[in-house]
């Protein structure tokens, strides 16, 4: 372990960013222009890059069981036996995620700058930019699990306001909502989990949430027990459910489509770089609590290969150019949640890297198109691009190919690997296998006709669309091409013996905790990838017979089975429309349920009581109107009547005075005798 201040700087920097321009957006943009706002917003995040790519060649200096870069800021939680201080570490896995998010995201605040220009909110945008990378980075480089968990939040929250950045209509604010409320059912799964996880491993002596120390006391976990389930399957149980809703897997992924809302770049951000990894990135830093639970690994790679089936088909029917790569994404993430279910952690984040850099291609060459079309995003109305954009159709093309997994692009090296260890892994077999390779020959379909229905035929747009149709500014290209770079030679980094091959760079994190067959037969291995190399061109040779020689006529798969199918695919399984119907409504109407037992049951006790209470006041009020006030007053005309009485007694005449003195005199000498008389 190193002491490196300077890591510190790397999510700080892009911070200090989105400070400045929240705080001072207003005034910077109107004295400076918006060329003071990129500069800050685009050089911080480059700041951190050259400052990621230091701690990375840093890295490469020391003895792997030695590289670790940390630096501690200040003491956070230290209660009891809990002591969290807020800490940032570099090591290999952190390095590969670090170099992503500032390398990618810097590309795509680049390209922000010329798609975003006449955006009078210009310098909120890149407020909001800066401050999701400073999220991410901070979970990326998290120490513990709570710092961690502060980066997983903010990217949440970044992205709701990112979605609905536009948030003059109101379907954007609805799908910034969306995404934020389906995140907030994941992360408390995610909440349980660190929970349980602290509280069973101080019940052992040893409550932690510091990585390092998880993975040493993690075999303490072994043979506990709650409720009947293994602790340690538990505990990442409830890890995968925060994943499913970060990564967008079932049942959790229905937010990740409706982000399409947010500008193009955002999509992108969110895509490629940074949010929908979070899941991946999760399970592959805790991989030694994952390869605990055989059972939690088992689901982890059944619905990623659930989801990434599910995703493709839908991808099939629609017409929106980003709602294609949105479930591609989708699909894709699959892919590597079931890599991370078969225990190849290495695979897994190989593939995240990879797609980073074509997906990030894919998005930011539709934010092209889009551009150039007048803000127009409907594939029927576009085609015949190739030759007004050039530049991006090129880039848009490769990148294509590298998501088909055509050799020897960086798609096909990572999909490659999951395929091989899916199938020789003893968590995987030949069925998970069979799924990756259905899914590779639908992604290179959807994909083929997504580039024949953009850049070839005739073009659809209207004349005056057509008229304007232009390539965009070297802003928005130069990202492109370094970003095709990156998918056709990424791939590379896992071929054994170059320099620093990604699988060993990692091994150090992850650790080896399956037994991968990496000896079987060498003939098996290249034939199920030549077999996976043939599935994906013949989806796009069956894209190309389509939607380029349109042999049939793609029209016709619309008919097919009176277009049930199809409506199927278009409207995504109605699996929005169900939990609209199950959720949304369900909730409301226990919402109106409760109100109306508010109304009527509890409000109508409580205005019962009022009516006895108010009821018991009137008898209590004649009681003492006709009773208590009653005896008080004939008391009270008794004493007046008497008094009355005798009242004329005292006439004042002295002689009356002594005639009844003499009286009773007289009286009481009498009655004095009487009663001697009879004693």
């Amino acid at each position: 372990m190193t002491v490196a201040p300077y890591v510190a700087l790397i999510p700080l920097l892009p911070l200090a960013g989105a400070t400045v321009l929240g705080l001072a957006g207003v005034p910077l943009q109107r004295r400076l222009g918006k060329a003071a706002v990129s500069w800050l917003a685009c050089g911080t995040v480059a700041a951190s890059f050259v400052l990621a790519a230091a701690a990375f060649l840093q890295l490469t200096t020391l003895d792997p069981e030695h590289r670790l870069l940390l630096v501690r800021l200040f003491p956070w939680i230290h209660v009891g036996t809990l002591g969290v201080d807020v800490a940032f570490a570099v090591d290999p896995l952190s390095a590969v995620m670090i170099l992503v998010v500032t390398g990618i995201g810097g590309l795509i605040h680049l390209y922000s700058v010329g798609y975003m220009h006449e955006d009078p909110a210009y310098w909120r945008f890149f407020a909001y930019l800066n401050l999701f990378t400073f999220a991410m980075l901070t979970l990326v480089l998290g120490d513990n699990l709570l710092v961690m968990f502060v980066g997983w939040e903010g990217v949440g929250l970044c992205s709701w306001a990112l979605i609905g950045f536009w948030h003059q209509e109101l379907a954007n604010t609805r799908a910034g909502n969306k995404a934020f409320i389906v995140n907030r059912i994941g992360d408390f799964g995610f909440v349980l989990g660190v929970f349980l996880l602290f509280w069973s491993l101080d019940a052992r002596g040893h409550g932690t949430l510091v990585f390092r120390e998880l993975a040493t006391h993690a075999r303490l976990l072994a043979g506990e027990t709650q409720w009947g389930v293994p602790v340690a399957t538990l505990v990442t149980l409830l890890f995968f459910v925060g994943a499913t809703g970060k990564s967008a897997q079932i049942p959790l992924y229905v937010w990740l489509p409706d982000a399409m809302a947010g500008p193009t770049p955002v999509s992108a951000l969110i895509h490629a770089a940074t949010m929908v990894t979070a899941g991946v990135y999760m399970i592959a830093r805790l991989n030694f609590l994952f390869a605990m639970a055989p059972a939690t690994l088992a689901v982890v790679a059944v619905i990623g290969a659930a989801t990434a089936v599910l995703a493709a088909t839908i991808a099939l029917a629609q017409n929106d150019i980003k709602r294609v790569l949105a479930y591609s994404t989708v699909s894709q993430l699959g892919y590597m949640f079931l890599a991370m279910g078969v225990g190849a952690y290495a695979a897994g984040i190989f593939h995240l890297m990879t797609h980073a850099f074509f997906k990030a291609c894919l998005f930011l060459g539709a934010g092209s198109v889009i551009h150039a079309m007048g803000g127009e995003q409907d594939m029927r109305k576009m085609g015949g691009l190739k030759n007004a954009m050039p530049l991006t159709f090129w880039t848009f093309l490769s990148s294509t190919i590298a998501i088909a997994g055509i050799p020897p692009t960086a798609g096909f090296f990572s999909k490659d690997e999951i395929l091989w260890q899916a199938y020789s892994s003893p968590y995987g077999g030949t069925t998970l296998w069979a799924v990756g390779v259905t899914v590779a020959g639908l992604s290179a379909f959807y994909m083929f006709r997504q580039v024949f229905m953009v850049f070839f035929g005739p073009c659809h747009a209207d004349h005056e669309t057509a008229h304007h149709l232009h390539e965009s500014p070297a802003t928005m290209t130069v990202p492109l091409w370094i970003l095709m770079g990156g998918s056709v030679l990424a791939g590379l980094l896992w071929i054994p013996h170059v320099f620093l091959p990604f699988e060993a760079w990692l091994e150090p994190v992850v650790g080896v905790h399956v037994a991968v067959a990496h000896h079987a037969e060498l003939a098996v291995e290249l034939s199920l990838t030549l077999f996976s190399v043939l599935v994906a061109l013949a989806g796009i040779g069956l894209a190309y017979t389509i939607y380029y020689r349109r042999r049939p006529d793609p029209a016709v798969f619309g008919r097919v089975l009176g277009g049930v199918p199809h409506r199927i695919l278009l409207n995504k399984y109605y699996v929005d429309e169900l939990y609209e119907l199950l959720f949304v409504r369900g909730v409301l109407l226990v919402c109106r349920m409760a109100a109306w037992f508010d109304l009527r049951v509890i409000d109508g006790l409580v205005n019962l009581s009022a009516t006895i209470v108010r009821a018991w006041a009137w008898v209590s009020g004649l009681f003492d109107g006709y009773v208590v006030d009653g005896a008080v007053n004939a008391l009270a005309d008794v004493a007046q009547f008497v008094g009355r009485r005798v009242r004329n007694l005292q006439s004042g005449a002295i002689n009356a005075y002594l005639y009844v003195v003499l009286i009773g005199v007289l009286g009481g000498v009498l009655l004095y005798w009487s009663l001697v008389s009879a004693s």
